[in-house]
């Protein structure tokens, strides 16, 4: 069985809360999750203080990070060109994010432009992490239905996939914003993905209910995903899911069904179980 690759995301899940972590708690808390060997850690985000105050200090986070002894990559999240920029500023980032949505409306809420400007942002980033030596992922924004009426069908994230794909991208988050993704639905959008566009690598990014966690994940491994997100707990997710339970994949019950199956995740659980501890002090 292959390995799978799991990206710890505190940043999705520090991000909306209203009472500001202070940068020390961060550092302590981001350092913890970097010895327990996830893929990539996304911790942070170059995006307007306004719209993400949470994210305010991840200039000041960066520095303070130990990436020593560790193989987990830095990720973080930009929404224009001036983000980007910010970012490369910085050696220990590996991955730049991008959030790009296959519904124009919340396109418009999350970067305030359209999806044809969105395409413009994309190959201004993707140039800039050309520059600097970084990678680049793209958010596939709700690839799996949204609440504002936008026209959906899987075809129409496949559309995306293939334009977005001729202008370089290669790396595609695909996420259940707001924690709608039925199996059936998984299994034929991933399945559509994997078979049309063998060439590029695809993860899951999934928001959910306590209840249906485990039904996504295997719905997705069974088409051949090997990396998911997740954060510890569930804590975060999208603020337009309307649903106060809906929250990000857990991570720890992502670890317990692959590790119950057998299925290698190459996590250090005690350092793992460490993480978990301190993040009962940040997430009150």
């Amino acid at each position: 069985m292959p390995q799978v690759s799991i990206i710890e995301c505190p940043r999705d899940a520090m991000q909306g809360l209203k009472t500001f972590i202070p940068t020390e708690k961060k550092i302590e808390y981001l350092n913890s999750l970097l010895k327990v060997g996830f893929h990539a850690l996304d911790c942070g985000s170059f995006v307007s203080s306004k719209a993400i105050p949470q994210m305010a200090d991840t200039f000041k986070v960066i520095p303070k990070l130990d990436l020593e002894g560790s193989d987990t990559k830095l990720s973080v999240i930009v929404a224009n060109g001036k983000g980007a920029d910010m970012a490369c500023d910085f050696d220990e980032i590996t991955y730049l994010g991008y959030p790009f949505s296959v519904s124009e409306t919340f396109q418009m809420r999350n970067t305030n432009c359209g999806l044809e400007e969105s395409v413009d942002r994309v190959e201004e980033i993707m140039n800039t992490c050309e520059v600097f030596g970084k990678k680049f992922v793209l958010y596939l924004s709700m690839a799996f239905g949204n609440p504002y009426g936008d026209m959906y069908h899987p075809e129409i994230v496949a559309h995306w996939v293939d334009r977005l794909s001729s202008i370089g991208v290669e790396r595609f988050s695909v996420s259940d914003t707001v924690g709608s993704a039925q199996p059936q639905l998984i299994k034929d959008l991933l399945s559509i993905l994997y078979n049309d566009f063998n060439s590029l690598k695809f993860g899951a990014h999934f928001h959910t209910t306590p209840d249906k966690w485990q039904e996504k994940i295997e719905a997705a491994y069974e088409v051949g995903c090997v990396r998911f997100d997740g954060a510890i707990k569930g804590f975060g997710g999208c603020p337009m899911a309307k649903d106060d339970l809906t929250g990000n994949m857990p991570t720890e019950k992502m670890i317990e069904y692959f590790e119950g199956k057998g299925i290698s995740t190459g996590l250090d659980m005690e350092a793992f179980s460490h993480a978990m501890k301190i993040s009962q002090s940040i997430f009150l």
